[in-house]
């Protein structure tokens, strides 16, 4: 069973993210603040790490690029959330340091999927999103 560690400081947004996710069988770890999440990370090693990028106490991407930094930690895939448009600084500091993204408000069940692409687990989509623009389509020459 993978576990995922939510880290959102609002339960009207964590808690049915963490019974969505029960309820599709993984294992639950919350955090409602950065120093929490860093203390599960290190302590509890999640697979997966859902990061809302506006936290009380320190933003989402310090503590992305903490964990990233920690050579413990630095292999957890990490999936940002934000209710904020993403800037072109923000989403070059994103691409180091988080596989993907969600633009809130979340949707459990989609988040659920993109967690399990991210991780490859079986019955669910095989590829994890990709970023940047798709690739383009073959060329047909002449024959």
């Amino acid at each position: 069973m993978a576990t995922v560690l939510i880290v959102e400081d609002s339960p009207d947004i964590s808690q049915p993210l963490a019974d969505a996710f029960r309820f599709a069988g993984f294992g639950v770890l919350q955090a409602g603040t950065a120093v929490q999440a860093l203390q599960a990370a290190s302590e509890r090693r999640p697979d997966l790490v859902l990061m809302d990028i506006q936290l009380p106490d320190l933003d989402g991407l310090s503590v992305a690029e903490t964990l990233k930094n920690d050579a413990a930690t630095r292999h957890i895939p990490i999936i940002a959330m934000t209710a904020y448009d993403i800037v072109a600084e923000q989403a070059k500091a994103m691409s180091r340091t988080c596989v993907a993204y969600a633009q809130k408000p979340v949707r459990p069940r989609e988040l659920v999927n993109l967690a399990s692409a991210v991780l490859k687990l079986p019955g669910k989509t095989p590829e994890p999103p990709r970023r940047g623009n798709p690739p383009a389509p073959p060329r047909r020459g002449k024959r």
